[in-house]
């Protein structure tokens, strides 16, 4: 790597340039009555910086480039797949009639924004296999969250109060417990059986009417499906429970199998995930939910609805048919026996946009060859990685796959390790110790944006680290090396953060 030959500033020497008068922002001459600030909100003393314009630039835009990024890199995160977004979404997102209007707008007047919303639900409806959508919830645990109270509607609604236990697979998503204990609910674990599977025999055993429902990942977090999904969903429905689904990984199934079709009576979809909106730094989000016949009815709202004849478009219709598709009208509804709101509005908007412009753009076909290309690549890096690194299941994968961290011949590296030094390469470290049923987890996503060179690269490099850990275990346990900052204590971090610098 190439030094910069232009000087980069150090925090600490942003202050030792600091010159007095000297200015990076020119304010116009005050047009308006000059008003004194209250006392309490100005403070004696602001040591800030006195730099010009371009010193100033180019220190933040050198921090930026010191951050790894999706259009930078390759980001193999398991579960959190930070896939390439098309920039076309973000256009889409940035179009004056959609940044420019408000949630409490009558909707006579925002009928290219509820038609954007009533459309996408009925994608998500038929990629899902539901028969009905709610937009509301901000992210994928908000959606498991609200998929457990529709669930508690519709026992309580029958007066079936003794049901107090969610059932969740070790290969669960961490969120479905907290979503559980939420609602007011008791998590139990079941145990995975030798091929990653729901253990049919432990869930029988704790079948029974105090059963609200199971909390299934499918594909779960070891990158596996769920080879006896039927026979779970039978035996859930048969002791009156409820089965959720966690769509985080529909990813991998989109066009070839459909949740609804599987058993399943409500599910949260990951639009920052599976549908391509960007969700570094925890947002934004926006996890939907879709609902069988039975449950349906107790989605939040309002959701969008359509109907034929409306008072929206008097002028144009009177030209027309009243029936004209061209006219129909978009409004809001509440579901007959909603749960409620669980957001402010309707949802998080600016990422419904992406999500349709991204179904549009790719269109039934498209979809289903993500999911191919997705569980192509994993496959693919699998097969190189598993001659090297311990495979706990030995099965063909879905989209992810996880690896055990601690090699044969380098008991004294650690997944940590490894992690740390992929940095060297240039490479983002997988998700790390996760799930926790897999010991030194390496959990592995490729997505299927990612080209064949790419992922060769990314398997040369977890390779050539394997041959450092048994000839130079020492090179890994100090990595990184090449980094702005090298090993952390994180530990320390955690307890005792350093947020902002200070001047001494």
């Amino acid at each position: 790597m190439t030094e910069s030959l232009i000087p980069v500033l150090s925090p600490a020497e942003v202050f030792e340039i600091s010159s007095p008068g000297r200015r990076a922002v020119f304010l116009p001459e005050l047009d308006v009555p000059k008003a004194e600030l209250p006392e309490e909100l100005l403070r004696e003393d602001l040591p800030l910086p006195e730099v010009s314009e371009g010193d100033l630039m180019r220190h933040y835009v050198h921090l930026s480039q010191l951050n790894h990024a999706v259009d930078t890199g390759f980001y193999p995160l398991g579960s959190c797949t930070m896939k390439y977004n098309p920039k076309v979404n973000e256009e889409a997102a940035k179009l004056p009639g959609f940044t420019r209007t408000h949630p409490y707008q009558d909707h006579c007047t925002v009928q290219g924004n509820l038609k954007l919303m009533y459309e996408l639900q009925e994608y998500l409806k038929e990629i899902g296999g539901f028969a009905g959508v709610s937009l509301q919830p901000a992210a994928g645990a908000h959606g498991e969250f609200t998929g457990i109270l529709m669930m508690r509607a519709y026992h309580e609604e029958r007066g079936d109060t003794k049901r107090t236990k969610v059932l969740i697979p070790d290969s669960a998503h961490g969120t479905n417990p907290a979503s559980s204990a939420m609602s007011g609910y008791q998590a139990v674990e079941i145990k995975s059986d030798e091929r990653g599977n729901v253990d049919l025999e432990e869930l029988r055993a704790h079948c029974d009417d105090t059963v609200v429902g199971l909390m299934l990942t499918n594909p779960n977090t070891l990158g596996l499906f769920e080879e006896q999904v039927l026979e779970v969903a039978e035996l859930v429905h048969g002791c009156g429970g409820l089965m959720f689904g966690d769509g985080a990984n529909m990813n991998s199934i989109m066009g070839i199998a459909r949740p609804g079709e599987l058993g399943i009576d409500v599910m949260m979809f990951n639009l920052h995930k599976t549908f391509s909106t960007p969700h570094g730094g925890g947002g934004p989000g926006s996890g939907p939910v879709g609902a069988s016949e039975r449950l349906a009815r107790y989605l939040p709202g309002p959701i969008v609805v359509k109907d034929e004849k409306c008072d929206c478009h008097k002028e144009k219709t009177s030209e027309v048919s009243e029936t004209s598709e061209v006219y129909a009208c978009y409004h809001l509804e509440m579901p007959e026996a909603s749960i409620g709101r669980v957001k402010a509005f309707y949802g998080n908007f600016g990422v419904f946009i992406k999500a349709y412009t991204y179904v549009r753009m790719l269109g039934a076909e498209g979809l289903k060859q993500v999911s191919e290309d997705a569980v192509l690549a994993a496959n693919y890096l699998l097969a190189r990685l598993k001659k090297v690194y311990p495979l706990p299941y030995d099965r063909t994968c879905m989209h992810e796959f996880v690896l055990s961290g601690p090699l044969p011949q380098a008991p004294d590296v650690h997944t940590v390790d490894i992690a740390k030094r992929l940095m060297d390469y240039g490479f983002h470290p997988p998700t790390v110790y996760f799930p926790l049923i897999v010991p030194e987890a390496l959990m592995i996503e490729p997505t299927e944006t990612e080209s064949k060179e790419t992922l060769d690269a990314f398997a040369e490099a977890m390779l050539k680290i394997a041959e450092e850990a048994q000839e130079n275990p020492d090179l890994l346990h100090k990595a990184p090396h090449t980094t702005p900052v090298t090993r952390l204590d994180e530990v320390r971090a955690a307890r005792h953060p350093r947020l902002r610098w200070k001047p001494s």
